[in-house]
């Protein structure tokens, strides 16, 4: 009878978390808090997260029970929403951790692959533990996580490491609520775990007692290895050996475009790079991304690493194989993806040794799974900022949180750069980088990860979305697909509203987006763009006024015949430039006179593209935004006299920012002897008073202070932060990517956003 009154006396709290809780370390937490505050109940993972209940006679207790879930939870976990309903009490003092319930919708979110922890890393390297050199340590707060679920709850069964039995050792851990390693699905050891080995070019086992060593001796020889890792392969090479990277560029087919390394530590990094203290923090977080650094000097490193460019791509070992590959190693290696040209990289032993003949000498593998494909991510510190230009492993799929929530939406995103997005409740779960689809291998990576998304979050989209270009993949697939209606969103909207997603904004904004192309509703390739609008609809204020591209898309990879197209539209012929020299200007002449295969394109990339190619930089480029990368490097600053330029009537309300007396005035700097340096300062002070001047214009026109910033033209820093910082100093609120890439990877975001608000009936397109 006592023990009845006291149960009546005593609350008792229900608990439903959703968010990043799975696979954080989140149930022992939650454990050790109940058991500290004396509290009964119980804590599992659900299809919508976490479900706790607990049970007390202290009003006191509870509340610092509530107030620590949320101020105290582990660092990985991520909570979106906490519902709390009283329940009646039960019979019962302990609380203990129950088995999972996958029953129900879907609504938790899985987390990152994350870089190993300090404590793993520690014992990693104790020669006194029992997971000493074992290049498979993990446990709840580090190690693959994405890359390896197949579906949700995130338990082991539904993970690549199915096939792997714990030993009695590991079992222990992984079932004591105490020990970190507590429900860490990966848990494993030498004894039970997944395990290196050394192949030759062939394919074929190496016998040796030490397959990390072999390894090391192929890099210091001067070979190339593939590396298994989180997300895929690698192909490492010595950093040091001039001679190795040049035959890895051969080998690749990668002529120019730099090289991401590896490096021991972040004091390692700062022996070549500047660093930051925003730099190292974001080289040191969990999420270790590849960070854009700026060379200080070479220190013996290869010339080939990143030629023609101001910084190095640099990262952290994040894995325990790449932690002992770093301690017995160079202290520095190329660590690019393994892949040829643009593949998506490898990721299973048999399709590594298929897909990298001729380019691998060895491969270091090992036997547990990878699920999914997962590039490293790519970072960059601007405007006071670390900005994504690939956000793919360590972020990926944390979601974006939205200003609210809505139906299930899916978006297939853009042709190259390409993501997805899933937009349920008021998550954007946006995918890994998957690259460009006009290749077979990352087009088939597409439909996978398009399918995996939607699985293993158990969305059912109301709506598809997807570019208006025609000829994409991307737009194909959505189009192939049955029984869901599919909307086709403008390129640049789609850019405008994923900026504004990602900064929390419903309102509208004065959005300048600046990129290499994307299809307008006109039918012509737009590229230089002044929005006026929101997620509902945008009207197009102004653009560069459109200029004819010989030869199409194909001239993309010959900034000269860009910039014939801008002469011919400039001065109505080619005028003898050197830069012309010993080029077909007679049959480029001709197609431009007679408009065949010349469509117009408003391209600001392209712009940039003309003024590289004019001043003598670039006329053909190996990879995608050279000539720009290198024009910008040659500014170095923002000083001088802008070059001429007007914006003048297109039609009612709407502008062009002529280019063409900026082109001739190009012309004839180039005529007087300027050097490169003081015609890329120039241009680049050019571009920022035109794009602030028709920004002034469009406030006026529409009364909006607000401007978003878009397009992968704003991967430039010089351009970027001189047009941030004239924007603030006049009082404008400017809002810019930060969560997700500000080029084509970010755009399905948009995508998403605006199929929302046509399923609201509030979508108008773009005028």
């Amino acid at each position: 009878m006592d023990r009845m009154a006291e149960v009546k006396a005593e609350k008792r709290l229900r608990y439903r978390v959703s968010g990043i809780v799975q696979g954080v370390g989140f149930r022992p937490f939650v454990y050790r808090l109940a058991k500290e505050a004396g509290l009964s109940g119980f804590i599992r993972n659900t299809s919508f997260g976490v479900c706790i209940e607990v049970q007390g006679i202290e009003a006191s207790k509870l509340g610092l029970f509530r107030r620590d879930l949320r101020e105290k939870a582990p660092p990985r976990a991520k909570i979106s929403s906490v519902e709390i309903e009283e329940i009646a009490p039960v019979p019962g003092r302990d609380f203990v951790i129950i088995s999972s319930n996958g029953e129900g919708a879907v609504q938790t979110m899985v987390s990152p692959d994350i870089a190993v922890c300090e404590d793993c890393r520690r014992e990693l390297l104790d020669l006194s533990d029992r997971r000493y050199g074992y290049p498979f340590i993990n446990c709840t707060n580090c190690g693959p996580r994405y890359t390896i679920v197949e579906r949700i709850p995130y338990d082991r069964p539904y993970t690549s490491m199915k096939h792997f039995v714990m030993c009695g050792d590991c079992d222990r851990e992984y079932h004591d609520p105490m020990n970190r390693r507590f429900h860490a699905q990966p848990n494993a050891c030498p004894v039970c775990g997944p395990a290196l080995l050394m192949l030759d070019a062939n394919g074929k086992r190496v016998d040796c007692s030490d397959p990390l060593g072999h390894a090391l001796d192929m890099l210091w020889s001067g070979l190339i290895v593939a590396v298994k890792g989180i997300g895929g392969f690698h192909l490492a090479v010595n950093a040091f050996d001039d001679e190795t990277v040049r035959r890895l560029r051969r080998r690749k087919r990668r002529e120019e475009k730099p090289f991401a390394l590896m490096v021991k530590s972040a004091d390692t990094a700062e022996r070549f790079c500047i660093v930051s203290d925003a730099e190292r923090r974001a080289l040191c977080s969990p999420e270790a991304p590849v960070v854009l650094l700026k060379k200080k000097r070479q220190e013996g490193l290869a010339g080939e690493i990143a030629p023609c460019n101001d910084r190095l791509g640099i990262m952290l070992p994040y894995t325990p194989l790449h932690v002992l590959m770093m301690e017995r190693g160079p202290e520095a290696l190329v660590m690019t993806s393994a892949n040829s040209s643009d593949e998506p990289i490898a990721i299973e032993n048999d399709e590594a040794v298929s897909r990298l003949e001729n380019i691998a000498d060895y491969y270091l593998v090992h036997d547990r799974p990878v699920y999914l494909r997962c590039d490293d991510s790519v970072t960059v510190y601007m405007s006071g900022k670390l900005r994504q230009i690939r956000r793919s492993r360590g972020y990926v799929p944390a979601p974006v949180l939205l200003s609210s929530g809505g139906p299930p939406i899916f978006a297939a995103g853009a042709e190259i750069k390409n993501t997805v997005c899933l937009l349920k409740g008021s998550n954007a779960i946006l995918s890994q980088h998957i690259g460009d689809l006009k290749n077979y291998e990352a087009f088939s990576h597409f439909r996978k990860v398009a399918d995996h998304l939607q699985l293993i979050f158990q969305a059912s989209p109301e709506l598809l979305v997807c570019d208006m270009h025609p000829s994409y993949l991307s737009t194909q697939w959505a189009q192939e697909q049955k029984g869901v209606p599919l909307l086709p969103v403008q390129h640049h909207h789609a850019h405008l509203v994923s900026c504004l997603a990602e900064n929390h904004s419903d309102e509208p904004a004065v959005g300048v987006i600046l990129d290499g192309t994307g299809y307008g509703v006109d039918g012509t390739s737009w590229g230089g763009e002044i929005l006026i609008g929101d997620a509902s609809g945008a009207f197009r204020f102004a653009s560069l006024e459109p200029v004819p591209l010989p030869g199409g898309d194909a001239a993309v990879a010959h900034p000269w015949k860009v910039a014939a197209g801008y002469l011919y539209h400039s001065f109505g012929a080619l005028p003898e430039l050197d830069f012309l020299k010993d080029k077909d200007t007679t049959g480029i002449a001709q197609i431009l006179e007679k408009g065949i295969n010349s469509p117009l394109t408003s391209s600001c990339g392209r712009l940039f593209d003309a003024v590289a190619a004019l001043s003598g930089l670039r006329s053909d480029i190996s990879y995608e935004g050279q000539a720009a990368v290198e024009l910008m490097l040659a500014a170095g600053t923002l000083e001088g006299e802008p070059f001429s330029w007007g914006v003048v009537p297109a039609s009612s309300n709407r502008w062009h920012i002529t280019v063409s007396p900026l082109i001739r005035d190009v012309v004839s700097a180039v005529r007087s002897g300027a050097d490169i340096s003081t015609i890329s300062r120039r241009f680049h002070v050019t571009i920022v008073d035109f794009l602030y001047d028709v920004i002034k214009k469009a406030v006026g026109f529409s009364g909006i202070r607000r401007v978003a910033l878009s397009g992968g033209v704003f991967q430039n820093a010089l351009l970027f932060e001189g047009l941030i910082a004239k924007l603030e100093r006049q009082g404008y609120t400017v809002l810019a990517h930060e969560q997700v890439p500000c080029n084509d990877g970010g755009i399905s975001l948009g995508q998403a956003v605006i199929g929302r608000e046509y399923l609201k009936g509030n979508y108008r397109g773009v005028t």
